[in-house]
């Protein structure tokens, strides 16, 4: 047996490994009752729903193809080893010894979907962002964090729902919530639940000095509605107040109270919601909110292990981030847990976040 041909062995036995870790039949089933949904005449009566529904079949219906087509590839590739050895083409077998290389390339990043297995990994995702220590500069930065996840997102092509934003007065946020939706959200996401840390020249200081400053964004999983049944919110123990929204928004928008913040009093957990015109719609939507989070509360005190919910709920100031991102007196940006770093700052906060996400996937795996 060549070296050649070992290889296009252990792979398609990977190949088929990853397709039984990922239970390609399941999705295979859970995509054709989807498509029998799609069938129904109402079906877009609820363009919302129906719109989910569509992107999530069209993702399990790439998702399968892929794999479908990894594993025709594989086979072809082995079949024509097995004639080149034969009769010992060189130049045909140099030419599948490449397109073995580029099969596991490609294998190895389609490999990651394996690591998405978690109860929550497929669900929603409702990220928040809070400023920590740094005054101005925090505020700042939590801006950078805000549009460095929105551009991942929308790398992805998921949706972006903003919930609640109070802004700041000399430019980023005081803290933002927005949800995002579509499939693994909260699997991809999960890796930026933490404290982030910025060096850099401040341009909020006149002499030009360098400043650190902080940043919290939180990551927790939409509940699906299996989930939700196990929370149950007594009417009493919530505190709900009305005020005007100051958010970004059209006519109306900031001159009616329409936005809600419900207040669960036996936690002391807060949710804003002020995106929407109707009070009604803010009202849903932080409930769903409430929820999600009242719900990794309690797997929190039930199992003790929040860095699988939250990640970790840390403090935004010195000794707790779980990444650096340094502007001056060098370029790098740095993840604490992974140790993955690069140099390229101006991508990474462009929204270039797969390396990251990847080692972070890796390391918990590992874990």
């Amino acid at each position: 047996m060549t070296v050649l041909s070992q290889r296009i062995i252990d792979l398609k036995m990977r190949v088929k490994r990853a397709a039984n870790t990922l239970r390609l039949d399941d999705i295979r089933a859970r995509a054709a009752g989807l498509e029998v949904q799609t069938g129904v005449p109402d079906f877009w009566s609820d363009q919302k729903h129906a719109a989910e529904v569509s992107r999530e079949l069209a993702d399990m219906r790439k998702q399968i193809a892929d794999w479908e087509d990894m594993e025709t590839r594989v086979a072809d590739l082995q079949d024509l080893e097995g004639v080149a050895s034969k009769e010992e083409d060189i130049i045909v077998l140099a030419d599948l010894a490449r397109l073995t290389d580029e099969l596991c390339t490609r294998f190895e990043t389609m490999e990651l979907q394996t690591l998405l297995t978690g109860e929550f990994d497929e669900n929603n995702a409702i990220v928040s962002i809070h400023a920590g220590a740094g005054g101005a500069d925090a505020m700042d930065w939590a801006g950078m964090l805000a549009r460095m996840l929105i551009r991942y997102v929308q790398g992805r092509e998921w949706i972006i729902e903003i919930l609640e934003e109070s802004l700041a007065e000399e430019g980023g946020y005081k803290s933002m919530t927005f949800s995002v939706r579509g499939r693994f959200a909260y699997g991809y996401l999960q890796s930026e639940a933490g404290v982030h840390r910025l060096v850099r020249i401040s341009p909020f200081d006149a002499e030009k000095m360098r400043h650190t400053s902080f940043a919290l964004v939180e990551v927790i999983p939409e509940l699906n509605d299996v989930s939700e049944a196990q929370i149950e919110i007594n009417p009493d123990d919530l505190r709900i107040d009305t005020f005007m929204s100051s958010g970004k928004g059209g006519q109306s928008v900031n001159t009616t109270y329409s936005a809600i913040r419900i207040t669960h009093t036996p936690t002391n957990t807060v949710v804003t919601c002020q995106n929407e015109r109707s009070q009604l719609q803010n009202k849903d939507t932080a409930m769903r909110v409430l929820k999600s989070k009242l719900f990794r509360r309690m797997l929190d005190e039930r199992t003790e292990k929040i860095s699988e919910i939250r990640g970790g709920h840390k403090s935004p100031e010195w000794g707790n981030q779980i990444r650096s991102y340094v502007i001056h007196p060098y370029k790098l940006v740095k993840d604490h847990r992974t140790q993955e770093e690069t140099q390229d700052v101006d991508r990474v906060l462009d929204g270039n976040l797969d390396a990251f996400v990847f080692a972070y996937l890796r390391h918990k795996a590992q874990k």
